[in-house]
């Protein structure tokens, strides 16, 4: 059976799959990254699991996958197949194409930005699926987005295109890891509400999605908490849109998995704050945590497609 091996790379974790020609999840499975190993460990750690899921797909359907697919943060040379810089797993210049092509005995290997990659699988098979003009933004950890235009992702001139999560919202704001202060993600993200709901409960163990449930509750500290994180998000928002005007912002990543908690007040903060702007429709993402694995996934196939196109 044709098939791909698609891998996203996240700071902790790693999700894999082997993706057939239809888009069908012909086998999944999750590691770890060993990140507190340290930088080289963590390439390690994606080199014997690609290889490990290479040779499953031999045993299993007695062939070889054709190409790979593979989704990682932070600063991404894509055209280059660059790793070329992420914090979070230590990286500088990592020309990790390369070393999975070899790893992976010479098949074509697509290297490509998480966010990027998930807003492609959102654009070409999820909640941006039709729509011509789409902003991906997944609420996590940190705060990126993925500016969809007529089927492809913008990456911009040098690859940086889409970083909503470091438009200043607040200049007195809490200082980023960036450099500046009052960035969308020190207030908005998971982490941000996860940090303000631990302080405002006196909870250390208290997280984002404890906050929603507290706000569904009634509980007024914590609707304070998710109101401020709400009001910060609609503002970076606005201004995405102001500059962007898209017909969509899907929204997604740990903060959207609470539902109309997060979008019936998102939706009102966001309309309150447009003026001569277009009001764009705000959904759900469809895809949840899959998303960048799936988004892999059809970049090998494109790749393959590509290929198949200079080689005829």
């Amino acid at each position: 059976m044709r098939h791909v091996i698609a891998l996203d790379v996240g700071g902790t974790g790693m999700k894999a799959a082997l993706v057939g020609v239809d888009g069908t999840l012909l086998y999944e499975d999750r590691r770890a990254t060993g990140r507190e190993r340290g930088a080289d460990a963590v390439v390690q750690s994606i080199l014997d699991f690609a290889e490990e899921l290479l040779d499953y797909g031999v045993a299993q359907f007695g062939r070889s996958a054709l190409a790979a697919g593979v989704a990682i943060p932070g600063i991404v040379d894509s055209a280059q197949g660059i790793a070329v810089y992420a914090a979070n797993l230590g990286w500088r210049d990592v020309p990790m194409r390369d070393l999975l092509s070899r790893r992976l005995r010479g098949i074509p290997v697509a290297l490509g930005h998480d966010v990027r990659t998930g807003g492609f699988a959102e654009g070409r098979i999820g909640a941006g699926r039709g729509i011509d003009r789409f902003l991906f933004v997944p609420l996590g950890t940190g705060i990126a987005g993925a500016i969809g235009i007529a089927g492809t992702i913008e990456a911009g001139a040098h690859g940086y295109a889409g970083e909503i999560g470091h438009v200043v919202v607040r200049p007195d704001g809490p200082d980023c890891g960036c450099g500046q202060r009052g960035c969308l993600e020190t207030l908005a993200s998971a982490s941000a509400v996860t940090r303000a709901w631990a302080e405002a409960s006196g909870d250390p163990y208290a997280d984002a999605a404890d906050c929603a449930k507290a706000v569904e509750s009634g509980d007024p500290k914590a609707t304070a908490v998710w109101q401020d994180a709400v009001d910060a998000l609609a503002a970076g928002l606005v201004t995405a849109l102001t500059l962007l005007d898209p017909r969509t912002l899907i929204i997604g990543g740990g903060l959207a998995e609470a539902g109309e908690t997060l979008f019936t007040p998102l939706r009102a903060a966001v309309e309150e704050r447009v003026t001569f702007q277009k009001l764009p429709a705000i959904v759900p993402a469809a895809l949840g945590d899959t998303a960048a694995c799936l988004g892999a996934g059809l970049l090998a196939w494109d790749l393959i497609a590509t290929d198949s196109e200079v080689t005829a």
